[in-house]
């Protein structure tokens, strides 16, 4: 384990809450230290659910680890049964509780419930959110479906295809929305949804998950294990493409097409996105070639690297990930664009790889929004982990031709803001910028204060996108103690022309190429002269 300001992922026993959270008639119990119940501010808080989460917590103290913390679990168990009525009940634990080996789940399976009793394991110290959302959903369908026999399907002659949605759980990213807008998507094909799973579902829906002709691994951090276990026990194929972007959207409709024996190409036809006319248009061709740092879970990174660099013109720089279950899958992508994928949970390694590189935008998480505003470089979240602002009120889809207009309107309106304030600063020294006798007629009435000059550190951290009140520990780069170069005020001035979301990369390398060339005061002709190096 490693001490971290940051996490990407919670521990297991966050995942299996968010099962349990996203079904109907299932409860958690866990045994848990008092504190743990913080994960209730996640769905209640960041996601905004109006209930909070269907999950009971021993809550122990430190006094009562002298005592018979078993018995105190199995009372919590009773009450949870007596007050919930749920109609599954799922059992685990968390960190601490795993160190003092009461075994919850045996204990609960020996209570003789009259309800199902899912055990479920959850191993803290080696294991991470994501997958411990995999292991319950697996656990729980598994437990569920045991001693089921396959059964043939009725055939497709006569009757609309069905499908099974699974992995859109709470908490997740954007899966409200996606869930909507690809079964509109399998509509417009002809082929209707069985179930969505778990999101929706309760227990005795699950046993109608092998009712359907093929399911759908809509989210593999958390549906993948469930979709090779019922394709390998029912003999249920799956599609594998995960819809994010035209062309995936394309490729899903294409092999949804192929396991329903229809044709998808009216479905493909009857396409409603702009993204591609968009992407094409005189606007955007300002946006070709900028170079685009990503990061994230596994299936939204390796899609956002996709869209970046077939459907915007964006070159990918840096690919990366925190989901190690699919660092082969990550790393493949990352070779196909000339890169060595960066598979991390590590936020300072993101950073520094961000500070590096110097891209002109960042596709990640909540984490890399935080690291690109200190930086100074748009940012765009693509995704969790996420906060409130990304659990949108608004219909915000991810996946689907209706998910790429969203991501060409997130993705792409920072960068053309950044092109905004590039002119303000290009024309900051126009008069129509300034109060006098030229001034517009619309701000003559309202006199506006100058703006203080900056100090030479404020200056620098301004154009450099830091804050020079930094501590070395809250801003790695500041941590380099090397001279600071003297710039010349007209080689200062002409360093403001030049876009802000890449003026920190031109003073580095200005200056790089100054201390290298033993240059004491940098110059208009220093500057040009290292643009013309770097640019070769």
């Amino acid at each position: 384990m490693q001490l971290t300001l940051w996490t990407y992922e919670g521990p297991p026993h966050i995942g299996a809450i968010r099962i349990a959270a996203s079904m109907q008639g299932v409860h958690c119990v866990l045994h848990a230290p008092q504190g743990d119940s913080y994960a209730d501010l996640l769905f209640t808080m960041i996601a905004r659910n109006a209930h909070r989460p269907p999950v009971s917590y021993t809550s122990f103290q430190a006094r009562d680890l002298g005592g018979d913390t078993a018995e105190l679990f199995k009372t919590t168990v009773r009450d949870a049964v007596a007050r919930y009525r749920p109609r599954t009940l799922l059992v685990g634990e968390a960190c601490t509780a795993e160190l003092l080996q009461d075994q919850p789940g045996a204990l609960a399976a020996g209570m003789g419930l009259p309800i199902p009793v899912v055990p479920l394991e959850l191993p803290a110290y080696s294991r991470k959110e994501n997958w411990g959302a995999s292991e319950t959903l697996l656990t729980l369908v598994r437990s569920l479906l045991r001693g089921r026999e396959p059964r043939p399907r009725a055939p497709l002659a006569g009757r609309r295809p069905r499908a099974n949605l699974l992995g859109p759980t709470a908490l997740g990213f954007r899966c409200r929305d996606d869930m909507t807008e690809v079964t509109r998507l399998l509509a417009t094909a002809g082929v209707d949804v069985n179930l969505v799973v778990p999101a929706g579902a309760g227990p005795e829906d699950l046993l109608r998950l092998p009712d359907a002709d093929f399911n759908v691994c809509l989210y593999p951090e958390v549906a993948h294990a469930t979709c090779a276990w019922l394709e390998r026990m029912f003999k249920q194929p799956t599609v594998w493409t995960v819809p994010i972007g035209v062309g995936a959207t394309r490729d899903f409709l294409q092999e949804v097409g192929t396991l329903a024996g229809i044709d998808p190409e009216p479905a493909i036809a009857a396409a409603q996105t702009r993204l591609p006319w968009f992407s094409r248009s005189v606007d955007s061709t300002y946006l070709t070639g900028k170079r685009v740092f990503i990061f994230g879970d596994a299936t939204h990174a390796i899609a956002a690297a996709r869209i970046a660099t077939e459907e915007l013109g964006f070159e990918v720089v840096g690919l990366g990930s925190y989901s190690r279950e699919f660092s082969r899958e990550v790393r493949a992508a990352a070779q196909g664009y000339g890169l060595s994928a960066l598979m991390t949970d590590d936020y300072l390694e993101v950073e520094s790889q961000v500070l590096e590189l110097a891209p002109e935008l960042v596709l990640g998480t909540q984490m890399e929004r935080h690291i690109a505003k200190r930086a100074g470089i748009p940012c765009a979240v693509i995704s969790g982990p996420a906060h409130v602002q990304d659990f949108p009120a608004r219909y915000a889809p991810q996946m689907g031709f209706e998910g790429a207009n969203v991501l060409f309107d997130t993705w792409v309106h920072p960068l053309m803001m950044g092109l905004e304030e590039h002119l303000v600063t290009m024309f900051r020294e126009d008069p129509e910028f300034h109060d006098g006798e030229a001034a517009s007629p619309l701000t003559r009435a309202v006199p506006v204060a100058a703006p203080a000059p900056l100090a030479a550190a404020e200056a620098d951290a301004a154009t450099a996108g830091t804050d020079p009140t930094a501590t070395p520990a809250a801003n790695p780069a500041a941590t380099e103690q090397t001279p600071p170069m003297v710039w010349a005020a007209e080689a200062e001035q002409e360093l403001r022309k030049i876009p802000f979301f890449v003026r920190g990369k031109a003073r580095r390398n200005t200056e790089r190429f100054a201390r290298d060339r033993g240059v004491a005061t940098i110059t208009v002709e220093t500057l040009y002269d290292a643009k013309a190096h770097f640019g070769r």
